[in-house]
């Protein structure tokens, strides 16, 4: 998923040098209203993979991000994308693992996710990430550029090398906030998928899409 801010921003931020006969692969590419794809595109990689859960727009391949490294193998790819995607992996960790690990040294790890932002299904939503946790999550890299919208609701736009020499920082005692419960966590248990505080945040989020839906084709039709 990516709006107008999300590809504005990667218009700005990713060269025609580091994309240019590179294999760029995108994490969570599934267009919903939206894709960095056609802004990538115009500076002609050699290959373009968007991979996604399930089959859609966009997905070129089916597979989750916790199976990247499985899948395609170590440094295979010299840019690494994924936009608005991470809130919604429920073992954030080791989909970010494997984002590290796709990418070749000295390649780009363009990452776009919310900070202050209603919840959202799609099909699920779990996490929040500010600035200071990319900055952490991401401390075995290099940050090149780490923005924030100024006002909610809020992205956090990171672009990030990973340097010559990478070795892995250690996330498995990382807390970080979750939308859900309200404060930050360790792990998504399986138990709070089915507790009350997470059904009624479904429940809302179904009936806001469906209003959302019906005004656009009441809007539509006049």
């Amino acid at each position: 998923m990516c709006d107008m801010n999300c590809i504005r921003w990667g218009a700005r931020n990713l060269t025609r040098e580091e994309v240019l006969g590179k294999r760029v692969i995108e994490v969570g590419s599934y267009d919903v209203n939206g894709s960095l794809r056609y802004i990538v595109e115009l500076l002609e990689p050699a290959a373009y993979i968007g991979v996604d859960v399930v089959k859609g727009p966009g997905v070129d391949r089916v597979c989750s991000a916790e199976n990247l490294v499985q899948e395609f193998g170590k440094e295979s790819f010299d840019v690494v994308l994924s936009t608005c995607t991470l809130e919604h992996i429920r073992d954030w960790k080791e989909a970010i693992s494997n984002m590290k690990n796709i990418c070749k040294a000295n390649g780009i790890i363009l990452i776009i996710v919310p900070s202050h932002w209603p919840f959202h299904e799609y099909p699920h939503d779990f996490w929040r990430y500010g600035k200071e946790d990319i900055r952490n999550i991401f401390s075995d890299c290099d940050i090149l550029v780490l923005d924030e919208d100024p006002q909610p609701p809020s992205l956090v736009y990171g672009k990030i090398r990973k340097p010559n020499g990478f070795a892995e920082r250690e996330l498995s005692g990382y807390l970080l906030y979750s939308v859900i419960v309200d404060k930050r966590i360790g792990e998504m248990d399986e138990r709070v998928l089915h507790d009350f505080t997470f059904r009624r945040l479904s429940f809302k989020d179904k009936i806001r899409n469906i209003v959302s839906r019906k005004t656009r084709t009441i809007f539509s039709k006049s």
